[in-house]
């Protein structure tokens, strides 16, 4: 089952409602490109074409993404348990409090760039060991590079 944060149901709608204004001008610029004549060495019209799939399949993903999420209550969860849309203040096992950092466990990674909050997908090895964990626990990561331990100092 993909859980989403409402922040995040919204952010695919945008999507959505983005690709799907799109399609008028999409078919405008494969119209146009028809008109210049040979479509077998037409690269606008093959390109445009081309972008014209790309934009259908994604807009069918989100239609589908978004019919089967369920979307988190975040009013209705437990105090100091982490779950989908927690931020959450952990260190490195032996590190200094001072070197903490701040990760988000999220459904899916929203590839914005914000340089405080690391985001993490609840389906990776960071995000599984996050799920249901207390605040004052040390969670234990199967990372690529070994196993890492960490302390969950608060939910912010």
């Amino acid at each position: 089952m993909d859980v989403i944060t409402p922040e995040e149901r919204d952010n695919l709608k945008q999507r959505l409602n983005a690709l799907i204004a799109n399609r008028s001008v999409i078919t405008e610029r494969i119209a146009e490109a028809r008109a210049l004549g040979d479509l077998k060495e037409n690269a606008e019209y093959h390109a445009a074409r081309e972008q014209q799939g790309m934009e259908e399949a994604e807009i069918k993903r989100l239609e589908t993404r978004l019919s089967s999420a369920h979307v988190v209550d975040e009013s209705n969860q437990a105090e100091g348990v982490v779950f989908i849309g927690s931020t959450v203040k952990l260190i490195e096992e032996d590190e200094d409090e001072d070197e903490f950092e701040l990760y988000r466990l999220v459904g899916e990674a929203s590839g914005g760039v914000d340089g405080d909050v690391v985001e993490v997908t609840a389906t990776s090895p960071m995000g599984e060991a996050l799920m249901k964990a207390r605040v004052g626990e040390t969670i234990r990561v199967n990372a690529p590079r070994g196993v890492k331990r960490f302390k969950i100092l608060e939910i912010v």
